[in-house]
């Protein structure tokens, strides 16, 4: 199978979904993080072109293609995440397909691949989607050892029957593409389930020495070449970001007001959000209602964002969300001429913080009647 085939191949995945009764905000992995998966390997066919040396002209010359039944895939990883959805790592794998036949009605074949290497993956998580799970696409470069455990090529139906077999380890370059989802785990931080498809592939040509048997007795030498080497896995497995904190509690009820009505109304948004709640709508309305029983002249809303996104983008937030409070203030009976709105952006934070950190606390619009 051709590498783009295969990664086109791989939109069919389905993401791993299980249902739990509270759900993860998805976050960009952060700092160290290892992961680890099982699954299903589908190994291609195989060419083979046998140069024989022998005593005499029996032998097993010419080429053909080795089958192999479906096989374990097995992968470990170390890596780390820049916090903006690009993470690299290193990563060990073992891939083990039993040899089912050839192509070849006159040449029948036995044994086992078993394949185990490292390489280095380059992904990026698109955790911005507003998804329960983070897609993510991937690729990787590295090298890969590819033993041939007892595999066999025999020609029973000829007379003597000729045999060779090898037991020899061979590497080269490989390469391979990633499509995969993860979905956190919204009871322990940091803990995600995984889902995957790989493609990978060996670049070259290998070279196995085997030992040519006639009718059971060593009569020479048969060197393989081997090309084409393509698996196709499906993976399931786990990922834990360390250091991830656990999610902030959600923000705090206004206080009761005191004998005279309050000052200063604070009112909270959904992340990348301006749209109000009904909570929000309600603290409004307070705070239009209570305008009219203290001396109120002027009333200051002033915007605000967390900083999980870029300052210029953080401002313009800012000033949407104090135009919507201003708006239904307007709405709930207070003259728009006594209101005046400031955007401050990411500066000001309530609950300080350092950059691209979602905190539910610092989106927020001051209402402050003076």
């Amino acid at each position: 199978m051709k590498l783009r085939t295969a990664l086109l191949a791989a939109t069919g995945l389905a993401a791993l979904v299980i249902a739990q009764p509270v759900m993860a905000q998805t976050q960009p992995v952060t700092g160290i993080y290892v992961g680890g998966g099982l699954g299903y390997n589908i190994l291609s066919n195989q060419k083979v072109h046998a140069t024989t040396t022998i005593d005499g002209s029996t032998g097993l010359e010419g080429q053909t293609h080795v089958k192999f039944n479906g096989g374990f895939v097995g992968v470990g990883s170390v890596g780390y995440g820049f916090g903006n959805g690009l993470r690299v790592e290193l990563e060990g794998d073992y891939y083990a397909n039993q040899v089912s036949g050839t192509n070849e009605s006159d040449i029948t074949a036995s044994g086992w691949e078993n394949k185990y290497g490292v390489m280095v993956n380059a992904l990026y998580d698109f955790y911005n989607l507003g998804l329960p799970i983070v897609p993510y696409i991937g690729a990787g470069v590295g090298y890969q050892w590819a033993h041939w455990s007892g595999v066999t090529l025999s020609t029973p139906g000829s007379s003597p029957a000729v045999s060779a077999e090898t037991n020899g380890t061979e590497g080269s370059f490989a390469y391979q593409g990633i499509v995969g989802a993860a979905y956190p785990v919204a009871a322990i931080p940091g803990l995600a389930l995984t889902a995957e498809y790989r493609f990978m592939g060996m670049n070259g040509t290998r070279n196995y020495g085997a030992t040519t048997s006639a009718a059971g007795a060593p009569v020479g030498t048969t060197e393989l070449k081997v090309t084409e080497e393509y698996n196709n896995s499906f993976l399931i497995g786990v990922r834990y970001n360390f250091g991830v904190a656990p999610p902030p509690p959600p923000p705090a009820p206004v206080a009761a007001p005191a004998p005279a009505p309050a000052r200063t109304y604070l009112v909270f948004f959904d992340w990348d959000r301006y749209d109000l709640t009904d909570r929000a709508k309600a603290i409004i309305a307070e705070a239009a209602q209570n305008s009219t029983k203290v001396q109120t002249t002027r009333i200051q809303v002033n915007g605000y964002t967390d900083t999980s996104g870029t300052p210029e983008y953080n401002m313009g937030l800012s000033i949407r969300r104090a135009n919507s409070v201003k708006a239904q203030l307007i709405t709930d009976g207070v003259p728009a001429n006594i209101i005046s709105i400031e955007g401050f952006g990411d500066t000001h934070l309530l609950v300080p913080t350092g950059p691209g950190v979602r905190e539910p606390q610092n989106r927020r619009v001051e209402i402050i009647l003076q």
